[in-house]
């Protein structure tokens, strides 16, 4: 996880580590393999299918290693792509919920997986895929807060309820 400060404002930027991004690989590389040894063995054309699968796990390569995910107090950016560039920003002030998860396989390597629920139309759930493990939702928790503070921004759920129970 990389920290840059500018204009005395935090912002961390995080990538999928290479490991992440590797065992995606790993499944078109081994596809591509078994392909090819049924082209030897069996038939010619399939060679073509298993370049198309090597071809392709590289592109998955590059693209996992492409995303960046920069955290601000104000805002999360998503930039991601590789032939086609997209970036998305999404409001703080907008998250509701975070969910932390470790596969096993994720655990081995020092990585995890967080899911934020947010009330942004365009973009109701964010994935930061692959990510290394850190403390990066008590840090995302606190600019949440902050920013829900700096907005105005009160949970309406809360008052509804107690109005409800009286």
């Amino acid at each position: 996880m990389e920290s840059l400060i500018l204009d005395e404002q935090q912002l961390i930027t995080i990538r999928p580590a290479a490991v992440f991004a590797f065992m995606h690989l790993l499944t078109f590389i081994l596809a591509s393999l078994g392909f090819l040894l049924l082209a030897w063995r069996c038939w010619p054309e399939l060679v073509w299918i298993s370049l198309s699968s090597a071809v392709y796990g590289l592109y998955r390569f590059c693209f996992l290693r492409s995303v960046c995910y920069t955290v601000s107090p104000e805002t999360i950016c998503i930039r991601r792509g590789v032939f086609f560039k997209r970036t998305d920003q999404v409001a703080l002030y907008r998250m509701k919920d975070y969910v932390l998860t470790q596969p096993f396989l994720l655990q081995l390597f020092y990585l995890m997986n967080v899911k934020l629920k947010s009330t942004d139309p365009e973009n109701p759930i964010i994935w930061l895929r692959g990510i290394p493990a850190s403390d990066l939702l008590d840090t995302l928790r606190g600019y949440v807060q902050q920013a829900r503070l700096n907005n105005k921004v009160y949970d309406v759920d809360k008052p509804l309820q107690l109005f409800l129970s009286k």
